[in-house]
């Protein structure tokens, strides 16, 4: 006899892995499902408590909630092996301090969707983007 696992109970089940790989507690990484052309996206955001500003780390699309997160699950286990690593300094209006942040990207192009992700570009000022050299 099959035992089928309760989706809702899978799901915080690898929820709860991609958090602790990334060494992220609750209150910093939101899961945001979506559905785009009969498919299920899954942006993961993190949120950087010292300046509280969110950043998009990862979107992935798959056939349902699971398969997203299976997906979601592989690439928080082998991204620092397969993309690089950049800093980006820059500012928003209104702040009085130039902010500095980490991506993981495949290019500088990546990196800045990842920055400007659910933000008004006009109100966010890049003053540079470095690909840091591999250690």
């Amino acid at each position: 006899m099959e035992i089928r696992t309760d989706i809702h109970v899978e799901s915080a089940k690898i929820q709860n892995e991609i958090m602790n790989f990334l060494g992220l507690r609750t209150d910093e990484l939101m899961f945001e499902y979506s559905g785009v052309d009969g498919k299920t996206k899954l942006d993961l955001i993190t949120i950087n408590p010292r300046h509280n500003q969110s950043f998009l780390f990862k979107s992935i699309s798959g056939f349902d909630k699971t398969d997203v997160l299976h997906k979601m699950l592989d690439y928080v286990r082998t991204h620092k092996d397969k993309e690089s690593s950049f800093t980006i300094q820059w500012m928003m209006k209104g702040m009085n301090e130039l902010q500095t942040s980490y991506f993981r990207a495949k290019n500088m192009y990546d990196a800045m969707d990842k920055l400007y992700y659910g933000r008004d570009m006009n109100n966010l000022t890049v003053f540079s983007i470095v690909l840091n050299p591999v250690a």
